[in-house]
């Protein structure tokens, strides 16, 4: 597994990181019980999405007063409502109570190591494991996302809820069947299983994911985004367009996968 490779090749020494040797022996001491816990996953994903998203309500509720916000959004329409976001985060809450919370956790029970490791990772493996993740995440999903828009029967049964929105907003970043929501939490734990993660390295990756797929749905092309950063990542500009056209720009985060493929719509 590629996992054993990384782990072999970048085996932390006592010296390593102490900072995070001394934060994971404090997170070891005191939530291991809650770190193994089978619920621990899908509870997170939800929780981390929903405290991501916070901040662009308050963005949505400024555009009413501030020019500036409203020169940010990338559709200069009026943003969603209240209601809207009240709609988008119960039906967000159903489906993790009845279909993903449950099923991850059978997973992950199954599946999961029943003990934490003793050491934390470098700070080298913690940045080479998160970002093997995400281009294993980014590659994984880019597929799965071309098949459910190519085949008529999976985009009706699985992705037209998520296309309901063809102006996105934060939360409806994860406004879609519970199929597909399950597809997805699935997707980023099996990228971290593949690649071997160590837990420190896994948690980092499950917050920065859930950052980027608020980031990518929130509807503004804000200054300080990461794709201004990162040339090669596409950000909401990018993923604004496959929402308006339905098609094209399939990859979640970067670019390279929709140029390859000749599905890249600037």
């Amino acid at each position: 597994m590629l996992g054993t490779a990384v782990e072999v090749a970048m085996s932390p020494s006592p010296t390593d990181a102490p900072v995070l040797q001394g934060l994971w022996e404090c997170v070891r001491a005191g939530q291991e019980r809650l770190l193994l816990s089978p619920y621990l996953p899908a509870s997170c994903a939800f929780l981390t999405h929903v405290a991501l998203s916070a901040p662009f309500f308050v963005l949505d509720a400024l555009g009413g007063v501030s020019q500036t916000v409203r020169s940010w959004r990338i559709d200069r329409r009026s943003p969603p409502s209240p209601r809207r976001w009240l709609s988008c985060f119960r039906r967000l809450l159903c489906a993790y109570l009845t279909a993903v919370l449950p099923v991850t956790a059978l997973l992950s029970a199954a599946l999961r190591s029943p003990a934490l490791p003793l050491r934390a990772p470098s700070c080298w493996q913690l940045c080479v494991e998160v970002a093997a993740c995400f281009l294993l995440f980014d590659t994984f999903f880019f597929f799965w996302h071309v098949c459910m828009h190519r085949f008529s029967w999976l985009y009706r049964s699985i992705h037209q809820q998520h296309h309901q929105h063809h102006m996105p907003f934060a939360l409806a970043a994860q406004d879609a069947s519970s199929v597909e929501l399950l597809s997805l939490l699935l997707l980023a734990l099996g990228s971290t299983w593949v690649v071997g993660c160590h837990p420190l390295s896994e948690v980092v990756f499950h917050i920065l994911n859930s950052w980027l797929a608020v980031e990518d749905h929130c509807g503004y092309d804000l200054p300080w985004a990461v794709h201004k950063l990162l040339p090669c990542m596409g950000g909401a500009p990018y993923h604004q367009a496959h929402h308006s056209l339905h098609s094209g720009n399939y990859a979640p985060y970067f670019t390279h996968w929709d140029k390859l493929f000749g599905t890249y719509c600037s």
